[in-house]
């Protein structure tokens, strides 16, 4: 059976000076996540706040405990980045 994890975070960007500053932020921040784990990532809501932004990001996995380690690691990873992590949430399908 196929085990969906899914996880929405909102973000603020205290470097952003504009749209353009936050595009940049978000892209690199996005492309790292894509080629360092196996999801599926893109920004969801806020896309025309210049400092704040929803991302969302799912994986998908045979095994609940793995889709959750896959979570927590995306999120682990996301807090080292250039923007900082206001709220989360996860559900595991």
């Amino acid at each position: 059976m196929a085990v969906i994890g899914f996880c929405t975070l909102d973000l603020f960007m205290g470097e952003a000076h504009s749209l353009k500053d936050k595009r940049r932020i978000l892209k690199s921040m996005l492309e790292k996540i894509r080629s360092r784990f196996n999801v599926s990532i893109a920004e969801v809501e806020q896309q025309d706040l210049w400092q704040r932004s929803t991302v969302a990001f799912v994986c998908v996995s045979n095994e609940r405990a793995h889709a959750d380690q896959m979570l927590s690691a995306v999120v682990r990873f996301m807090e080292q980045m250039d923007a900082q992590i206001t709220s989360y949430q996860t559900e595991i399908l």
